[in-house]
């Protein structure tokens, strides 16, 4: 018996463990060292003030967040109706399973490998400007890379899968019994799709447009590949002070500004979807 009631103790000391030295601790090492200087490690505001009152920072924290939003809303209206197709339209499962691995299984691939191949592909000689113009659609290639088209694309495509599983397992979820229910009363398929299951597909919509947004806000290699040095976001300054400059204080200040701004756009979404979950 006393073992029985050990295993559970001793399995949360080592989750609490693992979370302390791998998470908050080097968290902590980033807050103090962006405020303090070096190498007296006296207490200042500096660094946030360098990031804060300048302009270019502030431009730079607008397209990051631009990029991270508009790759969420496009992540969404794409995802949605995938989910919705696989979930609710195909019925033999053996061909839902196949679109299910054909839908993960880049996910193992490096982002970096991805990317060099979009870079590929959008370039100016690529199979999707060589397509448009052997269609007819275009008569001289478009420039995609080092443009915040570009990067949306690369990134949308990374982060699709997300928002298709997320949304797709909310969809498994709903009872057919409420569809069917709104049915009886006289409700049309639109309204049933917005008053009955959009709501309760809610929460998996919101947890998918979280994922993508906070990985969106935090990559680093897409933006840094398909911009071409063209388009600046925050996690490039960060990789810039911490490996070429080895300013860590100036780096740990962007870093929690990031992850700031971060939590107070995904507080907003969160709780901006909620209310309009409950008021559907």
């Amino acid at each position: 018996m006393k073992r029985t009631a050990l295993a559970p103790s001793l399995m949360l000391f080592g989750a609490l463990a693992f979370f302390t030295a791998f998470f908050l601790a080097p968290f902590a090492v980033v807050i103090f060292a962006s405020l303090t200087n070096s190498p007296d490690q006296t207490f200042t505001l500096s660094h946030y003030v360098k990031v804060l009152g300048d302009q270019y920072h502030w431009d730079v924290i607008l397209v990051t967040f631009r990029i991270a939003a508009l790759t969420t809303l496009i992540s969404l209206l794409l995802g949605y109706p995938l989910a919705w197709y696989l979930v609710r339209v195909v019925k033999w499962r053996a061909w839902r399973r196949a679109c299910v691995i054909l839908l993960v299984v880049p996910m193992f691939t490096s982002n970096i490998v991805r990317s060099f191949g979009w870079m590929v592909l959008l370039g100016r000689k690529g199979l999707v400007n060589e397509s448009l113009m052997n269609v007819g659609l275009i008569d001289s290639p478009i420039r995609f890379l080092g443009t915040e088209l570009g990067i949306l694309i690369g990134m949308v495509y990374i982060l699709l899968p997300f928002i298709v599983l997320a949304a797709g397992n909310a969809l498994a979820q709903v009872d057919p019994a409420y569809e069917q229910a709104s049915d009886d009363l006289g409700a049309s398929p639109r309204a049933t799709f917005f008053h009955v299951v959009l709501p309760l597909t809610m929460p998996g919509i919101i947890s998918g447009s979280i994922m993508v947004f906070t990985l969106a806000a935090s990559a680093y290699v897409t933006p840094a590949l398909l911009s071409g040095g063209r388009i600046s976001v925050l996690s490039m300054l960060i990789f810039q002070q911490y490996s070429s400059v080895f300013d860590f204080n100036y780096g740990g200040a962007l870093s929690v500004v990031l992850l700031i701004f971060t939590l107070v756009m995904v507080g907003i979404a969160g709780r901006v979807g909620s209310i309009r979950g409950s008021h559907s």
